[in-house]
């Protein structure tokens, strides 16, 4: 299948969105269209949006966007959700959430399915980003799906990382489990109106006086109502005009672990055909069934599928 290059990197949002469609989908043609486009992006700020479920990532991410549209700037959001187990398709479509962006050319919206992937990311989200970088967006949300102590792995994908949290839900302390403070460049207590706000804030401050590296900055929002929203902007944006510097030395940490997850991905994907399943043996399934009765060690067992 041939895809029209061109038409994407004028920012024809038509193309890009049938191309993110077939990179999703593995599609035939898709990822030579990607090699294609890649050397053109790089220059969008991709910022992540992660915390646990019901901490309003969502709502947050409707009032970035009406804010930075303000600005004048285009804005992309690609938003992972949890996968159907009867169509294989995105729960909760962002779409539905963020309506009232929906008319606007300069506001593109793409919702992912996990599909069964561990850390609150899909396996085809740095190729969407991609897309969209390449299309011409100067900022690109990703939004993962709040699957809790597994997101980390969204600062390998993004630039900056806000980690939220909301009071009352012991989202604060849970965060410190998933090493989300760690992760995080902006860290933020939505639905600051609520009681325990304040408690909340406390504890984070107390935590993050413990940690090695410096502080993120810790914002209150109430993202219902857009208060504190312009504080998170200027965060970003202070973030944006780090060091070049800077800049590429997280790059190239991330273009390194992106590589491994890759490799990863293929090598576990190229062992599973050779298994295959007990409807559908495949070459190597004589070796599952020589680990189950110790007739083989797994180490000996992986050792050989490594070599598929």
């Amino acid at each position: 299948m041939a895809f029209d290059v061109d038409r994407v990197l004028a920012g024809d949002l038509r193309a890009a969105a049938a191309l993110m469609r077939a990179l999703d989908d593995e599609l035939p043609g898709a990822h030579e269209a990607l090699r294609e486009i890649y050397p053109h992006g790089g220059r969008a700020f991709v910022v992540g949006i992660t915390g646990s479920p019901g901490v309003g990532k969502s709502t947050l991410v409707d009032a970035l966007i009406t804010a930075i549209r303000a600005r004048g700037e285009r804005v992309a959001v690609v938003a992972i959700d949890p996968t159907s187990p009867f169509s294989g398709g995105a729960l909760l479509g962002d779409r539905v959430r963020m309506q009232r962006h929906a008319t606007d050319d300069g506001v593109f919206i793409r919702s992912l399915a996990t599909r069964g992937q561990q850390g609150g990311l899909s396996r085809s989200t740095s190729a969407a980003v991609a897309v969209l970088d390449a299309a011409g967006f100067p900022v690109i949300f990703v939004e993962t799906v709040g699957a809790g102590q597994a997101e980390v792995d969204v600062a390998d994908a993004t630039d900056a990382v806000v980690v939220v949290t909301a009071p009352g839900l012991g989202d604060e302390v849970q965060a410190l489990k998933a090493g989300l403070l760690e992760i995080a460049d902006v860290l933020i207590v939505n639905k600051g109106d609520r009681e325990g706000a304040d408690r909340a804030l406390a504890d984070l401050t107390n935590m993050l006086a413990l940690g090695a590296r410096a502080a993120p900055a810790l914002l209150r929002t109430v993202a219902s109502s857009g208060e504190g929203v312009a504080e998170v902007v200027a965060a970003l944006q202070a973030l944006r005009g780090r060091p070049i510097a800077e800049r590429d030395a997280r790059r190239r940490r991330q273009a390194a672990r992106q590589v491994l997850a890759i490799a990863g991905e293929r090598a576990r994907d190229r062992a599973r055909a050779a298994i295959g399943s007990e409807n559908a043996p495949g070459p190597l399934a004589a070796i599952i069934q020589d680990v189950a009765a110790r007739t083989l060690d797994p180490w000996s067992a992986a050792d050989a599928l490594s070599k598929v």
